[in-house]
């Protein structure tokens, strides 16, 4: 008969709650290091100092200073006296542990061809500085006599399209009607490029 199998006993982090062998993957690394300093000091042999009054050390400047969970080196935001971070600002986390950047307040604008004749010119980001896209094309669609519409992109923002090519005419129309967008903040996309408008 064969032998009966047993199930293999597995380590997890008291932190992250991956497999110990695994924390070193994960999102806070830097986080898990005193736990598995103290539970598991062979799967990570190289943490631990060569005293072990370093350890105790560690630990408690980790547990007194507050870390920041958005910064990619572990940098201290700041301390207070009683061990808790006064400094930490909310950080959006993507799947994987990366950070969403902030949209940069600029306008975006492409010149796209279709069925090699027909042009579409794309403005992205007028929603940065206030302005409702549902107006923004309706005035756009007057002034140049064309087709003007509100659409999600492929990144899923809103963006305006207008038919034709109007990129050059646009950037005037754009700072004389929203004088709150400076033309400085205004950007072409030319060969895969972004190219400042001013």
């Amino acid at each position: 008969m064969a032998e009966k199998l047993e199930a293999v006993k597995v380590l997890y982090c008291g932190v992250c709650s991956l497999p110990a062998e695994y924390c070193e993957f994960g999102q806070d690394f830097e986080k898990c290091k005193p736990w598995l300093i103290e539970n598991a000091p062979e799967v990570y042999p190289h943490l631990i100092p060569k005293d072990g009054n370093e350890v105790d050390k560690v630990t408690e400047k980790l547990q007194r200073a507050g870390i920041a969970s958005g910064s990619a080196d572990g940098a201290v935001l700041s301390t207070s006296k009683e061990g808790t971070s006064t400094g930490k600002e909310e950080v959006k986390r993507l799947p994987g542990g990366k950070v969403k950047k902030k949209d940069k307040k600029e306008v975006i604008i492409e010149k796209v061809v279709r069925n090699k004749r027909k042009c579409v010119t794309i403005v992205k980001g007028l929603d940065l500085f206030g302005v409702k896209l549902n107006d923004a094309s309706k005035k756009l669609g007057k002034k140049f006599a064309s087709g003007a519409s509100v659409v999600k992109g492929p990144t899923e923002k809103e963006q305006v399209d207008v038919q034709g090519d109007i990129s050059y005419d646009i950037v005037e129309f754009i700072t004389d009607t929203w004088p709150e967008v400076p033309e400085s903040a205004i950007y072409f996309i030319e060969d895969g490029r972004k190219v400042p408008a001013a």
